[in-house]
Protein backbone atom coordinates (compact mmCIF):
# COMPACT_ATOMS: atom_id res chain seq x y z
CA UNK A 1 0.00 0.00 0.00
CA UNK A 2 0.95 3.67 -0.26
CA UNK A 3 1.62 5.64 2.93
CA UNK A 4 3.36 8.75 4.18
CA UNK A 5 6.49 7.93 6.18
CA UNK A 6 8.80 9.98 8.38
CA UNK A 7 12.31 8.50 8.45
CA UNK A 8 13.93 11.50 10.12
CA UNK A 9 12.69 14.67 11.79
CA UNK A 10 12.70 17.94 9.90
CA UNK A 11 10.67 20.15 7.57
CA UNK A 12 7.85 19.08 5.25
CA UNK A 13 10.44 17.66 2.85
CA UNK A 14 11.02 14.67 5.18
CA UNK A 15 7.48 13.42 4.50
CA UNK A 16 7.89 10.56 2.03
CA UNK A 17 4.97 9.14 0.03
CA UNK A 18 6.06 5.57 -0.58
CA UNK A 19 5.18 1.91 -0.80
CA UNK A 20 5.03 0.08 2.55
CA UNK A 21 3.80 -3.30 3.73
CA UNK A 22 0.07 -3.70 4.38
CA UNK A 23 -0.80 -3.55 8.10
CA UNK A 24 -1.38 -6.83 9.92
CA UNK A 25 -4.88 -7.25 11.35
CA UNK A 26 -4.87 -9.07 14.69
CA UNK A 27 -7.71 -11.10 16.16
CA UNK A 28 -9.14 -8.07 17.98
CA UNK A 29 -8.36 -5.53 15.28
CA UNK A 30 -10.25 -3.84 12.48
CA UNK A 31 -8.62 -3.19 9.11
CA UNK A 32 -9.78 0.09 7.59
CA UNK A 33 -9.35 1.20 4.00
CA UNK A 34 -8.91 4.92 4.57
CA UNK A 35 -10.69 7.46 2.37
CA UNK A 36 -9.71 10.68 4.16
CA UNK A 37 -7.39 11.94 6.89
CA UNK A 38 -6.95 15.38 8.42
CA UNK A 39 -3.96 17.47 9.44
CA UNK A 40 -3.47 18.54 13.06
CA UNK A 41 -0.71 20.61 14.62
CA UNK A 42 0.40 17.43 16.38
CA UNK A 43 1.33 16.02 12.96
CA UNK A 44 3.67 18.98 12.44
CA UNK A 45 5.26 18.51 15.86
CA UNK A 46 5.75 14.78 15.29
CA UNK A 47 7.41 15.54 11.95
CA UNK A 48 9.64 18.24 13.44
CA UNK A 49 10.49 16.25 16.56
CA UNK A 50 9.14 16.90 20.04
CA UNK A 51 11.80 17.92 22.60
CA UNK A 52 12.04 15.32 25.34
CA UNK A 53 9.74 12.91 23.51
CA UNK A 54 11.23 10.06 21.50
CA UNK A 55 9.19 8.93 18.53
CA UNK A 56 9.97 5.57 16.99
CA UNK A 57 10.89 6.00 13.31
CA UNK A 58 9.95 5.33 10.58
CA UNK A 59 6.42 6.44 11.41
CA UNK A 60 3.25 7.15 9.46
CA UNK A 61 1.68 10.35 10.89
CA UNK A 62 -1.99 11.28 11.00
CA UNK A 63 -4.25 11.28 14.07
CA UNK A 64 -7.63 11.43 12.32
CA UNK A 65 -9.00 9.23 9.57
CA UNK A 66 -12.18 7.78 8.09
CA UNK A 67 -12.90 4.99 5.65
CA UNK A 68 -14.51 1.57 5.23
CA UNK A 69 -13.94 -1.72 7.04
CA UNK A 70 -11.77 -3.85 4.74
CA UNK A 71 -11.19 -6.74 7.13
CA UNK A 72 -11.49 -7.77 10.76
CA UNK A 73 -10.10 -10.19 13.29
CA UNK A 74 -12.05 -13.29 14.30
CA UNK A 75 -13.06 -11.69 17.63
CA UNK A 76 -14.87 -8.80 15.96
CA UNK A 77 -18.61 -9.51 15.72
CA UNK A 78 -20.29 -6.09 15.58
CA UNK A 79 -18.70 -4.63 12.43
CA UNK A 80 -18.86 -5.87 8.86
CA UNK A 81 -16.71 -5.38 5.77
CA UNK A 82 -17.96 -2.29 3.98
CA UNK A 83 -19.12 -0.43 7.10
CA UNK A 84 -18.20 3.27 7.13
CA UNK A 85 -16.08 4.10 10.16
CA UNK A 86 -13.80 6.72 11.67
CA UNK A 87 -10.73 6.41 13.86
CA UNK A 88 -10.69 7.35 17.53
CA UNK A 89 -7.16 8.74 18.08
CA UNK A 90 -6.78 7.66 21.73
CA UNK A 91 -4.23 4.92 22.39
CA UNK A 92 -4.40 3.37 25.88
CA UNK A 93 -3.89 0.05 27.62
CA UNK A 94 -7.58 -0.59 28.32
CA UNK A 95 -6.79 -2.33 31.60
CA UNK A 96 -5.50 0.21 34.16
CA UNK A 97 -7.67 1.93 36.78
CA UNK A 98 -8.04 5.01 34.59
CA UNK A 99 -9.12 3.07 31.51
CA UNK A 100 -11.55 0.94 33.52
CA UNK A 101 -13.08 4.14 34.97
CA UNK A 102 -13.48 5.59 31.48
CA UNK A 103 -10.62 8.09 31.86
CA UNK A 104 -8.50 6.59 29.11
CA UNK A 105 -6.76 9.92 28.42
CA UNK A 106 -5.15 9.58 31.88
CA UNK A 107 -3.74 6.10 31.12
CA UNK A 108 -0.02 5.80 31.98
CA UNK A 109 0.48 4.31 28.51
CA UNK A 110 -1.61 6.99 26.79
CA UNK A 111 -0.68 8.04 23.29
CA UNK A 112 -2.26 9.21 20.07
CA UNK A 113 -2.57 7.45 16.72
CA UNK A 114 0.09 8.87 14.42
CA UNK A 115 2.33 9.72 17.36
CA UNK A 116 2.90 6.51 19.31
CA UNK A 117 1.85 4.15 16.51
CA UNK A 118 1.40 4.38 12.75
CA UNK A 119 -1.35 6.79 11.80
CA UNK A 120 -3.93 7.60 9.16
CA UNK A 121 -1.84 9.17 6.38
CA UNK A 122 -2.00 5.89 4.51
CA UNK A 123 -4.26 3.78 2.34
CA UNK A 124 -4.95 1.34 5.18
CA UNK A 125 -4.67 1.09 8.95
CA UNK A 126 -5.28 -1.72 11.46
CA UNK A 127 -6.36 -0.73 14.97
CA UNK A 128 -8.03 -2.34 17.99
CA UNK A 129 -11.84 -2.38 17.91
CA UNK A 130 -12.00 0.27 20.65
CA UNK A 131 -10.37 2.73 18.23
CA UNK A 132 -13.07 2.35 15.56
CA UNK A 133 -16.54 3.91 15.56
CA UNK A 134 -19.27 4.04 12.88
CA UNK A 135 -19.59 7.30 10.95
CA UNK A 136 -22.88 9.14 11.64
CA UNK A 137 -25.24 8.96 8.67
CA UNK A 138 -25.05 11.93 6.34
CA UNK A 139 -21.36 12.68 6.91
CA UNK A 140 -18.80 12.37 4.15
CA UNK A 141 -15.47 10.69 4.83
CA UNK A 142 -13.83 14.11 4.73
CA UNK A 143 -16.26 15.56 7.28
CA UNK A 144 -15.84 12.56 9.57
CA UNK A 145 -12.04 12.83 9.45
CA UNK A 146 -12.28 16.50 10.45
CA UNK A 147 -14.00 15.78 13.77
CA UNK A 148 -12.20 13.63 16.36
CA UNK A 149 -9.02 15.24 17.66
CA UNK A 150 -10.07 18.91 17.63
CA UNK A 151 -13.63 18.40 18.87
CA UNK A 152 -12.50 15.96 21.55
CA UNK A 153 -9.86 18.46 22.70
CA UNK A 154 -12.23 21.44 22.75
CA UNK A 155 -15.05 19.47 24.42
CA UNK A 156 -12.82 18.24 27.24
CA UNK A 157 -11.47 21.75 27.80
CA UNK A 158 -14.82 23.53 27.90
CA UNK A 159 -17.31 20.95 29.16
CA UNK A 160 -15.30 18.60 31.37
CA UNK A 161 -12.58 20.88 32.70
CA UNK A 162 -14.03 24.42 32.64
CA UNK A 163 -17.67 23.26 33.12
CA UNK A 164 -18.88 26.13 30.94
CA UNK A 165 -22.30 27.54 31.81
CA UNK A 166 -24.96 29.62 30.04
CA UNK A 167 -24.24 33.36 29.83
CA UNK A 168 -20.58 32.96 30.77
CA UNK A 169 -18.00 34.77 28.65
CA UNK A 170 -15.58 32.47 26.81
CA UNK A 171 -12.47 33.77 25.04
CA UNK A 172 -11.48 31.53 22.12
CA UNK A 173 -7.98 32.29 20.87
CA UNK A 174 -6.99 31.53 17.26
CA UNK A 175 -10.54 30.89 16.13
CA UNK A 176 -9.31 29.78 12.71
CA UNK A 177 -7.59 26.71 14.10
CA UNK A 178 -9.25 23.32 14.33
CA UNK A 179 -9.58 23.56 18.11
CA UNK A 180 -10.73 27.18 17.88
CA UNK A 181 -13.47 26.52 15.32
CA UNK A 182 -14.70 23.59 17.41
CA UNK A 183 -14.54 25.56 20.68
CA UNK A 184 -16.75 28.36 19.33
CA UNK A 185 -19.48 25.86 18.50
CA UNK A 186 -19.23 23.95 21.78
CA UNK A 187 -19.32 27.14 23.87
CA UNK A 188 -22.40 28.37 21.98
CA UNK A 189 -24.04 24.96 22.34
CA UNK A 190 -23.81 25.47 26.11
CA UNK A 191 -25.22 28.99 26.00
CA UNK A 192 -22.02 30.94 26.50
CA UNK A 193 -21.07 34.30 24.99
CA UNK A 194 -18.03 33.86 22.77
CA UNK A 195 -15.24 36.35 22.14
CA UNK A 196 -13.14 35.04 19.25
CA UNK A 197 -9.74 36.19 18.05
CA UNK A 198 -8.13 35.74 14.63
CA UNK A 199 -5.45 37.38 12.53
CA UNK A 200 -7.52 38.75 9.66
CA UNK A 201 -11.02 39.95 8.88
CA UNK A 202 -11.88 36.98 6.66
CA UNK A 203 -11.28 34.55 9.52
CA UNK A 204 -13.20 36.76 11.94
CA UNK A 205 -16.22 36.72 9.62
CA UNK A 206 -16.10 32.93 9.51
CA UNK A 207 -15.88 32.87 13.31
CA UNK A 208 -18.97 35.07 13.42
CA UNK A 209 -20.68 32.61 11.11
CA UNK A 210 -20.04 29.84 13.67
CA UNK A 211 -21.72 31.92 16.38
CA UNK A 212 -19.02 34.15 17.87
CA UNK A 213 -20.63 37.16 19.56
CA UNK A 214 -17.59 39.44 19.67
CA UNK A 215 -14.50 39.60 17.44
CA UNK A 216 -10.88 40.64 18.01
CA UNK A 217 -8.15 40.97 15.40
CA UNK A 218 -5.26 39.89 17.61
CA UNK A 219 -2.68 41.50 15.31
CA UNK A 220 -4.32 44.91 15.44
CA UNK A 221 -6.13 45.06 18.80
CA UNK A 222 -4.89 44.30 22.36
CA UNK A 223 -6.85 41.23 23.39
CA UNK A 224 -7.29 42.07 27.07
CA UNK A 225 -8.38 45.66 26.39
CA UNK A 226 -11.01 44.51 23.91
CA UNK A 227 -12.18 41.85 26.36
CA UNK A 228 -12.66 44.49 29.05
CA UNK A 229 -14.63 46.60 26.58
CA UNK A 230 -16.90 43.73 25.56
CA UNK A 231 -17.46 42.55 29.16
CA UNK A 232 -17.75 46.00 30.73
CA UNK A 233 -14.46 45.55 32.63
CA UNK A 234 -15.53 42.22 34.09
CA UNK A 235 -13.30 39.84 32.11
CA UNK A 236 -14.04 36.36 30.78
CA UNK A 237 -14.95 33.26 32.73
CA UNK A 238 -13.00 30.88 30.50
CA UNK A 239 -10.03 31.23 28.15
CA UNK A 240 -9.49 28.47 25.59
CA UNK A 241 -5.70 28.74 25.48
CA UNK A 242 -3.75 26.70 22.96
CA UNK A 243 -1.34 29.30 21.60
CA UNK A 244 1.08 29.60 24.52
CA UNK A 245 3.82 32.20 24.85
CA UNK A 246 2.46 34.74 22.33
CA UNK A 247 -0.92 35.10 24.06
CA UNK A 248 -0.32 33.96 27.64
CA UNK A 249 -0.02 37.38 29.28
CA UNK A 250 -3.11 38.66 27.46
CA UNK A 251 -5.00 35.53 28.49
CA UNK A 252 -4.23 36.17 32.16
CA UNK A 253 -5.18 39.83 31.87
CA UNK A 254 -8.49 38.86 30.25
CA UNK A 255 -9.67 36.64 33.12
CA UNK A 256 -12.46 37.66 35.46
CA UNK A 257 -12.32 36.91 39.18
CA UNK A 258 -12.83 33.18 39.55
CA UNK A 259 -12.00 32.69 35.87
CA UNK A 260 -10.31 29.67 34.35
CA UNK A 261 -7.60 29.32 31.72
CA UNK A 262 -7.73 25.86 30.14
CA UNK A 263 -4.64 25.05 28.12
CA UNK A 264 -4.15 22.16 25.73
CA UNK A 265 -1.08 23.26 23.80
CA UNK A 266 1.50 25.90 23.05
CA UNK A 267 2.00 26.41 19.33
CA UNK A 268 4.13 29.55 19.89
CA UNK A 269 6.19 28.26 22.81
CA UNK A 270 5.63 26.68 26.23
CA UNK A 271 7.87 28.83 28.44
CA UNK A 272 5.68 31.48 30.12
CA UNK A 273 5.74 33.57 33.31
CA UNK A 274 2.96 33.86 35.89
CA UNK A 275 2.33 36.46 38.58
CA UNK A 276 0.92 34.29 41.35
CA UNK A 277 -0.52 37.32 43.14
CA UNK A 278 -3.19 37.61 40.48
CA UNK A 279 -3.98 33.89 40.61
CA UNK A 280 -4.66 33.58 44.33
CA UNK A 281 -6.08 37.07 44.88
CA UNK A 282 -8.58 36.72 42.04
CA UNK A 283 -9.32 33.02 42.75
CA UNK A 284 -8.30 32.11 39.22
CA UNK A 285 -7.46 28.65 37.89
CA UNK A 286 -5.00 27.35 35.31
CA UNK A 287 -6.09 23.94 34.09
CA UNK A 288 -4.25 21.51 31.85
CA UNK A 289 -6.13 19.36 29.36
CA UNK A 290 -5.15 16.74 26.78
CA UNK A 291 -7.63 15.25 24.32
CA UNK A 292 -10.75 13.67 25.87
CA UNK A 293 -12.05 10.27 26.74
CA UNK A 294 -13.46 7.95 24.08
CA UNK A 295 -16.86 8.32 25.70
CA UNK A 296 -16.87 12.07 25.13
CA UNK A 297 -16.54 11.50 21.38
CA UNK A 298 -19.91 9.68 21.48
CA UNK A 299 -21.44 12.79 23.08
CA UNK A 300 -19.92 14.97 20.40
CA UNK A 301 -21.20 12.77 17.59
CA UNK A 302 -24.72 12.86 19.04
CA UNK A 303 -24.70 16.64 18.57
CA UNK A 304 -23.22 16.24 15.09
CA UNK A 305 -26.16 13.97 14.23
CA UNK A 306 -28.52 16.69 15.47
CA UNK A 307 -26.62 19.24 13.33
CA UNK A 308 -25.82 21.28 16.44
CA UNK A 309 -22.09 20.79 15.85
CA UNK A 310 -20.42 20.58 12.46
CA UNK A 311 -16.94 19.89 11.11
CA UNK A 312 -15.31 22.89 9.45
CA UNK A 313 -13.21 22.10 6.38
CA UNK A 314 -10.97 24.69 4.78
CA UNK A 315 -9.11 22.88 2.01
CA UNK A 316 -8.38 19.41 0.62
CA UNK A 317 -5.10 17.95 -0.63
CA UNK A 318 -4.35 14.53 -2.09
CA UNK A 319 -2.37 12.19 0.16
CA UNK A 320 0.72 12.51 -2.02
CA UNK A 321 0.52 16.30 -1.49
CA UNK A 322 0.95 15.93 2.28
CA UNK A 323 4.06 18.16 2.36
CA UNK A 324 2.08 21.02 0.81
CA UNK A 325 -0.69 20.44 3.35
CA UNK A 326 1.81 20.70 6.21
CA UNK A 327 3.17 23.94 4.80
CA UNK A 328 -0.34 25.36 4.45
CA UNK A 329 -1.14 24.63 8.11
CA UNK A 330 2.27 25.84 9.33
CA UNK A 331 1.62 29.19 7.64
CA UNK A 332 -1.72 29.51 9.43
CA UNK A 333 -3.72 29.91 6.24
CA UNK A 334 -6.61 27.66 7.19
CA UNK A 335 -9.89 28.25 8.96
CA UNK A 336 -10.88 24.89 10.41
CA UNK A 337 -9.40 21.64 9.13
CA UNK A 338 -7.20 20.66 6.21
CA UNK A 339 -8.06 17.28 4.70
CA UNK A 340 -6.02 14.64 2.87
CA UNK A 341 -8.10 12.67 0.37
CA UNK A 342 -6.98 9.08 -0.11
Amino acid sequence: MKAVQIHQHGGPEVLKYEEVADPICGSGDVLVQLKAASINHLDLWVRQGIPGWKVSLPLTPGCDGAGVVAGKGELIKDLNVGDKVLVIPNVSCGNCEYCVNGDDNLCPEYGIVGETCNGCDAEMIALPRRNIIPIPKGLTYEEAAAIPLVFMTAWHMLVTKAQVKPEQFVLVLAAGSGVGSAAIQIAKLHGAKVIATAGNDAKLEKAKGLGADFLINHYKEPISEMVKQYTENRGVDVVVEHVGKATWEESLKSLAKGGKIVTCGATTGSEVSINLNYIFYKHQQIIGSTMSTRGELFEILNFVRQKKLKPVIDKEFMLKEVADAHRYVAEGKQFGKVILTI
